[in-house]
């Protein structure tokens, strides 16, 4: 199931900064109804089975240290396979319509259900949120983690294999081909480096937005579109939409 969010600042012209997935992933978790919900997936190293879009922001224009909201109007999306997750968080948004962003009050304006595109064992899509792949070596006794690049095979199958992992670790098992291609639109590819704040510490995570054809069972697609492709979903990176 996949949400529309739109929010407006009651006073207009509105400064958003550049790295803001810390601040949204804190909004989602505080707007979870389901207090027990909230704090097991808040807590949890597994994968949460979650995931949320960058900022649309319609009407913008560049400012100091960030984007200007010029009516003060944007919106995100928020998806997941788990539908109760997904109803709680509707739930939390109705019994207060406000969200905090950056020690400022933003009004809820339409909390809306997306419905789902129909998936076909290949299709074009694009992100919403950048790509994440990841891989880890041992060097030294010391466990180190490498970004990996589009312009790299290892990335999609970094990509093919953490999908087929979340899809067994959310159904327990999966019974179908676990053939996964993406080939990448190369002139829409475009890195990005974002700003992490977690647990009072800072991060910088490479990351990638792309338009890329993509062929795999019907079931893993949709499971992509509800859940992210790509590692860190829940800190905002990898939920992509049909075209």
């Amino acid at each position: 199931m996949r949400l529309k969010i739109s929010l407006t600042s009651k006073n207009g012209n509105y400064l958003i900064p550049y790295n803001y997935n810390h601040i949204l992933s804190a909004i989602i978790y505080r707007k979870i109804a389901d207090l027990d919900l909230a704090a097991k997936l808040h807590f949890s190293r597994d994968f949460k089975f979650f995931t949320f879009s960058q900022l649309n922001i319609p009407n913008r224009m560049r400012g100091n240290g960030g984007i200007i909201s010029k009516d003060g109007k944007f919106h995100f999306f928020i998806s997941s396979p788990n539908d109760y997750l997904i109803q709680s968080m509707v739930e939390g948004y109705l019994k207060d319509p406000e969200v905090i962003f950056m020690n400022t009050k933003l009004s809820v304006q339409k909390v809306e259900l997306l419905k789902k595109p129909q998936f076909k064992k290949r299709m074009n899509m694009k992100t919403l949120s950048p790509l994440v792949a990841r891989i880890k070596r041992e060097q030294k006794g010391k466990i180190k983690v490498r970004d990996l690049d589009p312009h790299d095979l290892i990335f999609y199958a970094g990509i093919q294999k953490n999908l087929i992992r979340k899809y067994k670790s959310y159904y327990g098992d999966y019974d179908g081909d676990e053939y996964v291609q993406i080939i990448p639109e190369q002139s829409s590819v475009q890195r990005k480096r974002i700003r992490i704040k977690k647990d009072e510490q800072e991060t910088f995570q490479k990351a990638y937005n792309m338009r890329f054809e993509i062929e795999a069972d019907k079931r893993l697609l949709e499971f992509a579109y509800d859940c992210g492709l790509g590692e860190r979903n829940s800190m905002g990176f990898g939920m992509v939409m049909a075209l």
